[in-house]
């Protein structure tokens, strides 16, 4: 019973299904663990929809964030590529190449994100050269559940088809004059099917490598029944071990964004308590209307540096959920 089904050919796009919210997303970041900069691309088609999500968040080392967020128009789900940003398959589950030209905004406030016009309106712009060579350095995790009533990783109403992998990457980046390019490790996922950010009712995620054998992929999320479930690998000397539980213990500041963390996590044979201080956040958010409702949902996107048994990893800690009356729904959780 279970399992999932991948295969070469998931690596490229995928006919669209009927749903009008049809997805297909592919994602990378990328960190230097020497200078602690790095980030997170974003390409998702939305073909049944006309457009394309573009989002290149790029954390620098003097405190700024460097961003772009687009909607593109996009025909079909043929290609990953759009609005000057594309991802290119080199071997299927091995390599793939994230590139990106364009202007940036450059945020000296984190602030900004919560004021979307002002932000467009008023942050300084520089141009962006960049060219991500991804590696694989892990086996990957995940794929098609083979099962009708098979629960998926974030739920078979956000994603239904996924899977991930830690990875090497190289990343040849510029930004106005400045040279950022840097070796370094990350992590990468690809999604396909049904997608609405307002169907996860809150989700904990926690994505992060520790060098070229050790990182880890957790996820503590209620979808819109509530029903909570803890999910993801650890990647220990080299291969995944599936999640048996996770606690998750927040430290929150005055905007109730999360500051820190501390994950206690076990698999069949490993116990690990992984703290979590987070370095800079983007606190952004989306809107969608559902029926005659509008529905909206943050999504916090943080910069962080952990510490497992006295490895040093960076990565990303990913706070989704809808708010109620502005208020989010899961806090202080």
């Amino acid at each position: 019973m279970g399992g999932y089904r991948l295969l070469e050919t998931d690596e490229y796009p995928h006919a669209p299904g009927d749903e009008l919210h049809f997805n297909e997303s592919v994602y990378v970041n990328a960190f230097d663990h020497a200078r602690e900069l790095g980030g997170w691309i974003r390409l998702g088609n939305r073909a049944n929809e006309g457009y394309a999500e573009l989002a290149v968040c790029l954390y620098l080392p003097d405190g700024r964030i460097a961003c772009q967020f687009q909607r593109p128009t996009i025909a079909d789900n043929q290609r990953f590529s759009a609005g000057g940003l594309s991802y290119e398959v080199i071997t299927p589950h091995r390599e793939v190449v994230m590139r990106f030209s364009g202007e940036v905004m450059l945020v000296p406030d984190p602030g900004l994100f919560r004021e979307p016009k002002r932000l467009f309106a008023e942050s300084p712009r520089a141009a962006c050269e960049l060219e991500w060579v991804v590696q694989g350095c892990s086996p990957i995790h995940g794929g098609l559940p083979c099962e009708p009533g098979q629960q998926t990783m974030f739920g078979r109403d956000f994603s239904l088809g996924h899977f991930n992998q830690h990875t090497t990457v190289r990343a040849r980046m510029r930004i106005g004059a400045s040279d950022l390019s840097f070796e370094g490790y990350g992590w990468r996922d690809h999604s396909w099917g049904p997608r609405l950010w307002q169907n996860i009712l809150f989700d904990r995620g926690f994505y992060a490598s520790f060098g070229p054998q050790h990182g880890i992929t957790l996820l503590k999320i209620a979808n819109r029944d509530g029903g909570i479930r803890r999910a993801g690998v650890l990647f220990v000397d080299g291969h995944y071990e599936p999640v048996m539980d996770l606690d998750v213990l927040t430290k929150w500041d005055a905007r109730k964004d999360p500051t820190a963390v501390q994950l206690s996590v076990r698999t069949a044979s490993h116990k690990a308590v992984i703290r979590g201080q987070v370095i800079s956040n983007a606190p952004l958010s989306n809107k969608r209307r559902y029926g005659e409702a509008m529905l909206h949902s943050r999504i916090a996107e943080a910069f962080t540096r952990f510490e497992w048994d006295g490895r040093i990893g960076f990565g990303m800690t990913e706070y989704v959920e809808q708010l109620d009356h502005g208020e989010p729904v899961a806090w202080p959780l």
